[in-house]
């Protein structure tokens, strides 16, 4: 029962899907058009750049990083304050990268959030503030300046081993600390021919949205160019008003395929099993081999006036235990729930799972493609 616990709080989705109704085809699923496709041509712009965080009560940069106390030595000097990098000693400022992505339709005075992150041997930005930052795009033009108070979502307090953290102290985010500077190109009008790229390309996902659209707009207006891709006729009515179109498309509900998939992390033994996912014929059985090595130590006391030494002699004790479980059959076909409750009677637990899966995979069991993160 403690393994069909800990299964079933990492499925909890998955086994929705799998005791659902049973009027809906179990491989579709259904999602707003914005939800699976987006407008092929404008892009995001990357931005980064070089900073200060100031106001740390002494969890900034310490004498290691040189290249912050130069950075708030160049900084006093443009403001008229002339003091020489090396004589600087402070520990209330950070050298930081600020990264956002700028949005295509982002017009100048615009903001949005940044996300500052430490580079240099500060142990908590805890309470600063980020001072004015150039962010720059890949063509090296300034397109935001970024500035504000750091949100960093944790706290911390104390010192050595009297000293307490509470999630990552050297990256935060400031709330709409960017300002657009620059505005990206418009997108022309007048286009007679849009492409939606979806998310996840699928070549059925692709048709169901040609299809959604053709019952929208009319036949023969939209087309599956590729897996990735669906190309859109612009009807005369949407030639000079293209965001009125997308408007119209994003709200359509479409018929979105679902891949059989099972995705896994090693890093925290969470496994999400998809709800299509199904097992040919096979059979499983897995048990663990544990090896326990106990040292405990004896002292060995020389009798009395003899010339001997008092010794201490270890005395290890090795241990081996093999688990003893039972052979399971899956049979032909087997839905999820099955696959569930078959693996849970094995007494697997999550990470004994993910081997099962894989091995299943490999003796060409498992009728889905492992997503490992």
């Amino acid at each position: 029962m403690h393994a069909l616990r800990s299964l079933s709080l990492a499925l909890p989705a998955a086994l929705l899907l799998a005791q659902g109704a049973g009027a809906a085809p179990a491989d579709l699923a259904w999602a707003r058009l914005k939800d699976v496709a987006r407008l092929e041509g404008p892009r995001a712009l990357p931005l980064v750049g070089y900073g200060l965080v100031a106001g740390l009560n002494r969890t900034g940069d310490r004498r290691q990083t040189i290249f912050s106390a130069q950075t708030l030595a160049n900084m006093l000097q443009r403001l008229g304050v002339v003091v020489p990098g090396e004589q600087i000693k402070v520990e209330n400022v950070a050298a930081v990268l600020v990264t956002a992505e700028l949005s295509p339709y982002a017009r100048g005075g615009g903001r949005f959030d940044v996300l500052v992150s430490s580079v240099g041997d500060a142990r908590s930005l805890q309470g600063g503030t980020l001072l004015a930052t150039a962010l720059r795009g890949p063509d090296g033009a300034v397109y935001a300046l970024a500035q504000g108070p750091l949100s960093i979502g944790g706290f911390g307090g104390g010192q050595a081993g009297n000293s307490v953290q509470v999630n990552h102290l050297t990256a935060g985010r400031v709330p709409g600390g960017g300002l657009v500077q620059a505005s990206l190109p418009a997108q022309p009008s007048g286009a007679e021919t849009l492409r939606l790229s979806l998310v996840q390309p699928d070549f059925t996902t692709a048709t169901k949205v040609a299809e959604a659209i053709n019952a929208d707009l009319g036949r023969d207006t939209a087309r599956a160019a590729d897996a990735g891709t669906v190309s859109v006729k612009v009807p005369e009515l949407y030639r000079a008003s293209v965001p009125d179109l997308m408007a119209r498309l994003e709200a359509i509900d479409v018929e979105v395929d679902v891949p059989a998939r099972v995705v896994i992390s090693e890093r925290t033994g969470t496994v999400v099993v998809g709800s299509n996912v199904r097992i040919g014929p096979a059979a499983v059985a897995h048990g663990n081999l544990s090896v326990k090595i106990s040292t405990r130590y004896e002292v060995s006391q020389p009798a009395p006036f003899a010339k001997g030494e008092t010794t201490v002699t270890p005395e290890q004790r090795v241990d081996v235990r093999e688990g003893r479980q039972p052979l399971m059959t899956l049979e032909e076909g087997t839905s999820l729930d099955t696959v569930v409750k078959a693996l849970n009677g094995l007494g697997a637990t999550p990470r004994d799972i993910i081997a099962i899966l894989q091995a299943l995979q490999v003796a060409g069991a498992l009728r889905a493609e492992i997503v490992i993160l």
